[in-house]
């Protein structure tokens, strides 16, 4: 019995209902995940890399002309961030700055929550490198600084996420004292930058405003973690308006339904329950939303293990997205950068659940991480190679969730 359970777990046509069968003498180890860990932080390193738009362009026309594939990143040459790559580019046709700098700040911190962060040399010097690039698009990009331009606009994401980077290294002593001063200044800055960027008229944020800065709704897959990064700012002392909080933490409660999904864009006035609406259309971001709202003191416990639940249950739409081009692709709107944001906020939630109920559930998030591992240690939900350092930045998160601080409270937002 247990040889036929253990050939069922690693055949890619197991039916799911076999994960929750596994015995624990079956189970990924936490060696196994530290391993996985490390090699992945291997492959980062590689891939950290000075963004040249020309070079990329270069290299693609070669490519085109001699009708062969890339052999690694197009125009790679090593530096000091790590861009994510999505479909979407500005006007120019180069990756946004808002995804450089985010894709960076997402990369420093699967680097540091990896284990053995604090006695890696290479590590350490390479989340400076990225520390001085993002601190310096801040200053001196335009595209970073506050305001949204047209009816897209991802500066945000790199605003979210540079400030949970900044503030978490500033809490493993990262950087030096004159640095330390500048990265605080920084943080609070983008607290304020967040702050006046808010969805004028029903709070939270969006990076597709169609509809103005202020007629937009909110996009509750920005929103919650945007709502954590100020969660923790507010934590380590930095000034936070509760008013903005307080309507961001609306829309998300705006956007249930009564299902448990959650709209992608807040509007309750026009509620279908299908596609984006559907619980297999909206179990990427319940997990997220659920948990913010608790960490809110505005959920419950019961509320996020039955987002997470629609997370494993619904997984398969989600990796019939994994890799694939398009964005929104019907029955279920899914698209392929829901995939390591999912995993890595369903990590999150299920650490907020009672103790007894973690490990099976983090044994069947592992069996999920290890069916989807490129073989060359990393991870990666697009079509784009320069997004596996996204990918696997986001599931070192996921996998070494269990030792992490538990995420910070809204201490003043009910």
């Amino acid at each position: 019995m247990k040889a036929a359970l253990l050939a069922a777990f690693f055949s890619v046509t197991a039916a799911t209902a076999l994960w929750s069968q596994v015995a624990p003498s079956e189970s990924i180890s936490d060696a196994a995940v530290e391993a996985a860990a490390q090699q992945a932080v291997t492959l980062m390193l590689s891939h950290q890399e000075s963004y040249d738009f020309k070079a990329e362009r270069a290299a693609e026309q070669k490519a085109r002309t001699e009708k062969a594939a890339h052999a690694g990143i197009p125009g790679f040459t090593a530096g000091a961030e790590w861009p994510y790559q999505g479909v979407y580019r500005v006007a120019s046709g180069e990756i946004p700055p808002g995804y450089r700098v985010g894709g960076s700040a997402i990369c420093c911190l699967g680097l540091l929550r990896a284990p053995g962060f604090a006695a890696d040399a290479a590590r350490r010097a390479s989340v400076l490198k990225a520390t001085e690039f993002i601190l310096r698009e801040l200053k001196d990009e335009p595209l970073m600084a506050e305001g949204f331009l047209g009816s897209y606009d991802v500066r945000g994401w790199g605003h979210s996420y540079a400030l949970e980077w900044l503030l978490r290294g500033l809490d493993a002593k990262v950087f030096d004292d004159a640095l330390a001063l500048r990265v605080r200044k920084v943080a609070q800055t983008l607290v304020t930058t967040l702050e006046r960027t808010e969805i004028a008229d029903s709070g939270g944020w969006n990076y597709s405003r169609r509809g103005g800065k202020s007629a937009s709704p909110a996009s509750t897959f920005m929103t919650a973690p945007t709502l954590q990064a100020l969660f923790l700012a507010q934590e380590r002392g930095l000034k936070v308006d509760k008013a903005v909080v307080t309507r961001a933490l609306k829309t998300l409660e705006d956007a249930r339904l009564q299902s448990g999904a959650f709209q992608y864009g807040t509007d309750p006035a026009r509620q279908t329950g299908k596609g984006f609406e559907d619980v297999a259309g909206a179990c990427a971001r319940m997990a997220v939303c659920e948990s913010t709202l608790l960490l809110a003191g505005r959920g419950s416990v019961e509320r996020v293990q039955s987002a997470v639940e629609a997370f494993f249950t619904h997984w398969e739409w989600l990796e019939k997205r994994r890799c694939q081009t398009g964005t929104h692709v019907p029955p279920y709107m899914i698209a392929p950068y829901y995939f390591h944001y999912a995993h890595t906020y369903t990590a999150q939630a299920i650490e907020l659940l009672p103790e007894a109920a973690r490990p099976a559930l983090r044994q069947k998030l592992r069996a999920l991480y290890w069916r989807t591992r490129d073989s060359d240690g990393g991870w990666n939900d697009r079509v784009f190679l320069r997004s596996e350092s996204y990918g696997s930045a986001m599931a070192i998160w996921g996998l070494m969730a269990p030792t992490l601080p538990p995420p910070p409270r809204w201490t003043s937002g009910a």
